[in-house]
């Protein structure tokens, strides 16, 4: 009987989360380009003027996001003067992949390189937050014809002490991990995605309908939350295996982070990458925490646009003034 109950009740936690991915399918559905790679089919929305001077703009999210996060309001507001290219990672959004191990900035970075080939975009300014730090650290090394100005935002680079989240671990477990994905992730994180997305901001305050307008829960469909949990758990051994090589980076760089920054440790992340590629620059932003590109939009949006005058001269525009201030070392 009790065998019988808990078949039972995993069957309705099954069809409970069909019906959930059904609903925020419709709720948040797909609205840029399919592309088609090796190994993926990758979701890019291209916004601002395809004719703008300058090289484009591409903005990769980190984890447990999709292009969304990029696009409000960073990403629209540099839509105003340039080309911008917003993509949601292999297994992201309403990105797929073939394979869940695909799991490397390595691998992902081939699959964006290859998607950017075929829209023939050329040489971009490459601005990465979060788990892309390392992704992007990667294809400027991999791609230096691609990448021609390289942004980082509370980027990870570098191996850290500890692991991850016990529940990420356990879901990239196999048999176990598919299990909890397809039945009680999606109940459960549905209450919990709200909460979880206001810790990342600490100590901001995560604007209103944060959660809603950027599709953050389209993370609990279990495709993409078991995507999700591999690059995770994949991401340390993967740093440890490319920071060697980040004095080899020579493409213009800017390193902007948070001081209090609880979920990517700038001391461990920001300030030794920025020590370690050449005439890099580093922006410290005291009082602030993950989501800088939330906390101070003008001040990483007119870095950008110095970026892109500095590589191409007269094309930026006026660099915009933000409130927010930042300590450059």
């Amino acid at each position: 009987m009790i065998l019988v109950t808990f078949v039972a009740a995993l069957a309705i936690l099954a069809l409970v989360t069909q019906a959930g991915v059904f609903a925020l399918q419709r709720a948040h559905p797909a609205r840029g380009r399919m592309i088609q790679v090796g190994g993926a089919t990758l979701n890019v929305v291209d916004i601002g003027p395809r004719d703008a001077a300058g090289p484009a703009v591409v903005m990769i999210h980190g984890a447990s996001s999709n292009l969304e996060v990029m696009r409000q309001p960073l990403g629209e507001m540099l839509a105003r003067n340039h080309r911008v290219v917003l993509i949601d990672r292999p297994g992201h959004g309403w990105s797929t992949r073939a394979r869940q191990e695909d799991s490397t900035p390595a691998i992902q970075g081939r699959m964006i390189d290859e998607a950017l080939e075929k829209l023939e975009v050329g040489p971009v300014i490459l601005v990465v937050h979060s788990w892309s730090g390392a992704l992007g650290a990667r294809m400027a090394l991999d791609y230096p014809r691609r990448v021609t100005g390289l942004v980082m935002l509370a980027p990870v680079a570098y191996p850290w002490s500890g692991g991850v989240g016990w529940y990420t671990k356990l879901v990239t477990l196999p048999v176990l991990g598919p299990l909890l994905a397809y039945t009680i992730t999606l109940p459960l994180g549905y209450f919990l995605a709200e909460s979880g997305a206001r810790g990342v901001f600490l100590p901001q305050i995560m604007p209103d309908g944060f959660v809603g307008n950027t599709a953050t829960a389209l993370l609990l469909r279990p495709r993409e939350f078991l995507a999700n949990a591999r690059d995770v758990v994949a991401l340390r051994a993967a740093v440890a295996e490319q920071a060697p090589r980040y004095g080899e980076i020579g493409v213009p760089t800017v390193v902007i982070s948070g001081e209090i920054d609880k979920t990517v440790t700038t001391n461990i992340h920001s300030r030794p990458f920025a020590k370690a590629v050449p005439n890099a620059k580093l922006i410290v932003l005291p009082d602030v925490g993950h989501m800088v590109q939330n906390a101070a939009p003008e001040l990483v949006s007119s870095e950008i646009e110095a970026l892109i005058g500095a590589i191409a001269p007269g094309t930026a525009v006026a660099a915009h003034q933000g409130s927010a201030r930042g300590v450059f070392e």
